[in-house]
């Protein structure tokens, strides 16, 4: 009889193993362009307030993000809208998920790194989709007077109580898996959240606006228009810190040289 027992036992545990090892989700992400490049653009002035990279000009470019895990999508950030002067993508988001054959119904949650204009314009784009923001930037949204700067008009659908919101306070296990992270760096704004992406290929860390070109990453130099000098220091040594203890690759959202480093949506979702 005891013997009997030890190989049900020793049945079970070989059984919740392999059932371990096929509920593994099948994690992609794909870049989305979501807006137009301007001309190279001295950055010293604005984007370091110890005025640390000289004559340095860059070319900032605007990217969302499409999360496939298994058969449920996450959008991280929704650009410009398409009526914005100059910068306005050339095709919507909604055209070009209809290019890996995902309709905007198909979004189950849009991540929203922060509040600014060109990280929300289309995100009006996806109503049914559950809302994924810092709860600071939530809160900005949603005063009785927003200030300058904080994009509400876009958030009318949950703001109104027409879609379903979460305001995220620290990080945010999506998927309640590990696999997809936001990660609490506020500074820019006092609800940014950056977006940790663990895919079969790599892992990857999204960083919204907690830094905007690499320069601004190596050096933890600080615009001098964010919300807070101290958070945004210790937000971009966390990324650092995680970065290398998982070996992720630092995706960072507005520079042209890091597009590449996440396939284009046009190549298609798995």
């Amino acid at each position: 009889m005891k013997r009997i027992l030890a190989l049900l036992a020793v049945g079970a545990c070989a059984a919740v193993i392999a059932g371990s090892a096929q509920a593994a989700p099948d994690v992609s992400v794909k870049r989305i362009d979501c807006g137009t490049p301007q001309a190279p653009v001295s950055v010293n002035p604005r984007f370091s307030d110890t005025f640390s990279y000289g004559d340095l000009k860059l070319q900032f470019v605007y990217s969302c993000y499409l999360i496939k895990h298994d058969d449920q999508y996450l959008l991280w950030d929704t650009g410009h809208a398409m009526t914005t002067p100059n910068v306005a993508p050339k095709v919507s988001i909604v055209d070009q998920l209809a290019q890996a054959n995902v309709k905007p119904e198909q979004i189950n949650f849009v991540g929203i790194s922060h509040y600014h204009a060109d990280h929300t314009g289309q995100v009006g784009s996806f109503p049914k989709a559950t809302l994924l923001i810092g709860k600071g930037d939530w809160d900005a949204i949603t005063s009785p007077k927003p200030a300058e700067g904080v994009n509400f008009k876009p958030f009318e659908n949950w703001i109104s109580g027409g879609g379903n919101v979460q305001p995220v306070p620290l990080d945010k296990d999506v998927f309640g898996d590990g696999s997809v992270m936001m990660l609490n760096t506020p500074g820019h704004t006092p609800g940014h959240h950056s977006l940790l992406v663990k895919t079969q290929s790599g892992n990857f860390i999204i960083t919204g606006d907690a830094v905007h070109f690499r320069e601004n990453y190596e050096t933890g130099g600080v615009p001098s228009f964010n919300y807070d000098h101290a958070q945004t220091v210790a937000s971009i040594d966390r990324l650092k810190k995680i970065a290398a203890n998982l070996n992720a690759t630092v995706v960072i959202q507005h520079d042209a040289r890091d597009v590449d480093k996440v396939p284009a949506i046009s190549a298609g979702a798995k």
